[in-house]
């Protein structure tokens, strides 16, 4: 990782979603989708979301881009709150921003070829000529590895990975800074998520791009993120570089969820941590630490009080009560 300077500061960020109820469909209390998460973002480094389906990984993910509008909390990239501009101010920003999906058959509009999907993004955020974009579209095309004969195809003419490819043309033909790839790998055959991390990471390098990258499989965020923030029902419970949080876990369920990560080899003896009872409903978060009803350390303290992350160690913070 070459550059060092901040790109991404999240601070305090919630969001939630309002529950409708009764007839006159009322308010009748609030999704804590995401609660008072805080990280940062270096130029160049892809920063990993891992956590369980539902811990609000996505949801951090849209918000930051305000595809999502947080409750409350604050968004700086390269030193501008995000929260504090206008819808079209935003809209100008996201030339900067953009987000890869991770059902890009869903994100891609099947009417259009793949040559007019790459044009979309330039005739929104330029004022280019035909040829200009046609240069453009060439460039990026050939970058992740499309030939011009398929540009005049149509995305269901493609494979899961080859629309992967035309997904990721798409987000970066505006020469974008910081990307969010949310769980850009999970829809595809294990064969082909190794092509396309490896295209990720040489198109970072290239391009000099930030990542946000969000999955719950954890090998593969291990295998690209340079940190990472572990997510459980809206917070972060632990963080720091990528190497230091897989081989010295610290958090109850960071332990358990690594632990459940299989084996190469099958002889190796491995304690799986099970973890008792079920995640608990955002709409009614628990008071104190939000795991610990099924922690197997929890005490008095954990039931009632929020714990504070704490930097155990140089760049790795943990929230948990077995620190204090």
């Amino acid at each position: 990782m070459s550059g060092h300077n901040v790109i991404l500061d999240v601070q305090n960020l919630q969001t939630y979603f309002p529950i409708q109820g009764g007839v006159v469909r009322k308010t009748v209390g609030y999704v804590h989708a995401v609660e008072d998460v805080s990280f940062q973002i270096r130029e160049q480094e892809t920063f990993g979301l891992v956590g369980e389906s539902g811990c609000g990984k996505s949801t951090t993910g849209r918000t930051i881009l305000r595809l999502i509008e947080p409750t409350s909390g604050h968004i700086y990239f390269d030193g501008q709150d995000l929260c504090a501009l206008d819808k079209e101010s935003m809209r100008q920003k996201r030339r900067d921003m953009q987000l890869v999906f991770q059902d890009p058959y869903a994100s891609l509009n099947p009417r259009m070829t793949v040559r007019k999907l790459l044009e979309e993004p330039l005739k929104t955020h330029f004022s280019l000529s035909q040829a200009g974009m046609d240069e453009q579209v060439l460039w990026i095309s050939q970058a992740v590895g499309l030939s011009p004969e398929q540009l005049e195809r149509y995305p269901h003419q493609f494979s899961g990975g080859q629309r992967q490819r035309i997904s990721i043309a798409r987000a970066l033909i505006t020469k974008p800074r910081f990307v969010v790839a949310d769980e850009p790998v999970s829809a595809l055959d294990v064969s082909i998520q190794a092509q396309i991390l490896n295209l990720l990471m040489g198109l970072q390098k290239d391009l000099k791009l930030s990542y946000l990258f969000i999955s719950h499989d954890l090998n593969v965020v291990r295998h690209i993120s340079n940190r990472v923030g572990v997510m459980y029902l809206g917070r972060i419970m632990e963080l720091g570089d990528t190497e230091d949080v897989y081989h010295t876990p610290m958090h109850p369920y960071t332990q358990a969820l690594l632990s459940a990560i299989p084996k190469r080899d099958p002889s190796e003896e491995k304690a799986r941590i099970r973890l008792e009872g079920d995640v608990p409903s955002p709409a009614s978060p628990p008071p104190g630490c939000a795991f610990h009803n099924r922690c197997p350390h929890c005490t008095a303290a954990c039931k009632e009080q929020v714990p504070e992350s704490r930097e155990l160690s140089p760049g790795h913070w943990v929230a948990c009560h077995l620190y204090d």
